[in-house]
């Protein structure tokens, strides 16, 4: 079957910790580890324990590539990159979740491609390439919008061996998922479950309470012979208490095994 984690990014503003409890007590398969600036995710150590005391296996870990974690880690993207891989290998992840890089990051971003190719083949990790939207620019119009990667919001636009599928992204960026599902083809490796309403803002919402075709896509995955992830990274931060959060969560899990046909 396809293996069904929950992002740690999903429990925020609790720890990285709680993510792991959390998949454990609801029937998650495992868990993806956002590297950001939450203390535990950034303790490859903290999180094996996390890890071995849920038995909660770490399913992918996304790399520190928000504008609000350019300094975990490292400064330099190359490093921060390197060590995500890295980490992979040490918790025996299979991907590593990257977003493309930003349109500043000339240096980087000339050498991605080539980056993804080397760490790839030393690891035999999945280094899955996430797509994005265009925000606003800092005083710019309200309607204005403008990607900040290069080299641009569609990782498809450049070809990569491996692709992480972000529908809440796709519903910020007005950007039709399944036909960018078929344009990724056999490369698509990753997926971030999540529902968005289209409004220009990365929303995550749990499944079934936007406008994405989620269903659509999960009744494709399984058929079209996917043999990736798919990690719930959705938005609990304003859960109104512990058991609100529970029970988004476990409708989230719930909605992605029907629709998987487990």
């Amino acid at each position: 079957m396809i293996p069904i984690g929950l992002s740690t990014a999903s429990v925020w503003p609790l720890r990285a910790g709680a993510g792991f409890e959390l998949a454990a007590d609801l029937g998650y398969d495992g868990v993806e580890v956002m590297i950001w600036v939450d203390p535990v995710s950034q303790d490859i150590a903290a999180v094996r324990k996390w890890s071995r005391r849920t038995g909660m296996p770490v399913l992918s870990v996304h790399s520190p590539s928000l504008l609000i974690t350019q300094r975990v880690w490292s400064p330099d993207p190359v490093v921060r990159l390197r060590r995500s891989v890295d980490a992979a290998v040490e918790l025996g992840a299979r991907t590593v979740v990257v977003h493309p890089p930003f349109r500043w990051q000339r240096r980087y971003g000339d050498a991605f491609a080539d980056l993804l190719f080397e760490l790839e083949a030393a690891s035999g990790v999945d280094i899955a390439v996430e797509n994005m939207f265009k925000v606003r620019p800092p005083g710019g119009k309200r309607d204005a919008r403008v990607s900040a990667f290069r080299p641009s919001i569609d990782p498809t636009d450049v070809g990569y061996s491996h692709y992480t599928l972000d529908l809440s992204h796709a519903a910020a960026a007005r950007m039709d998922p399944l036909a960018l599902a078929d344009r990724m083809g056999p490369a698509l490796s990753h997926v971030h479950l999540a529902d968005g309403t289209g409004i220009p803002k990365d929303e995550h919402l749990i499944p079934g309470h936007g406008v994405q075709p989620c269903a659509d896509l999960l009744e494709r995955l399984a058929p079209g012979g996917f043999d990736g992830q798919v990690v719930l990274e959705v938005n609990t931060r304003r859960a109104p208490s512990a058991a609100h959060r529970v029970k988004a969560l476990a409708e989230a899990l719930l909605f992605a095994r029907f629709h998987l046909g487990q």
